[in-house]
């Protein structure tokens, strides 16, 4: 957890460490995002010393809530959808293509 948060961080960390964990995502990484997302939030409220102008001016991560992530002209991650069929079991997941994953998820 960054330097300098209070109880308020702590939970909004571990609360999106667990629902990144939750996606599929190693520990390292939701321990990443939640630290990103964390930081960004404490500076577009000022409790940080130092603040990028994205950081002040962009859209609240709340208020975002996944308006860009790879849902857009070509849908899902080909890592995005073998972590759902690893979720859901699917057999020969791993040497599967995209559009097989997409076949594979879509039944």
């Amino acid at each position: 957890m960054p330097a300098g948060s209070n109880a308020k961080r702590e939970r909004q960390y571990e609360h999106i460490k667990a629902s990144v964990k939750q996606r599929g995502e190693s520990t390292g990484r939701a321990e990443e995002i939640a630290a990103r997302t964390v930081n960004k939030e404490r500076a577009r409220v000022g409790e940080s010393r130092t603040a990028s102008g994205s950081s002040t001016h962009d859209v609240s991560s709340g208020h975002r809530g996944g308006k860009r992530s790879h849902i857009g002209a070509q849908g899902r991650t080909k890592a995005q959808l073998y972590n759902e069929a690893k979720q859901r079991n699917i057999k020969g997941r791993s040497s599967m293509t995209k559009a097989e994953l997409e076949h594979a998820l879509s039944r």
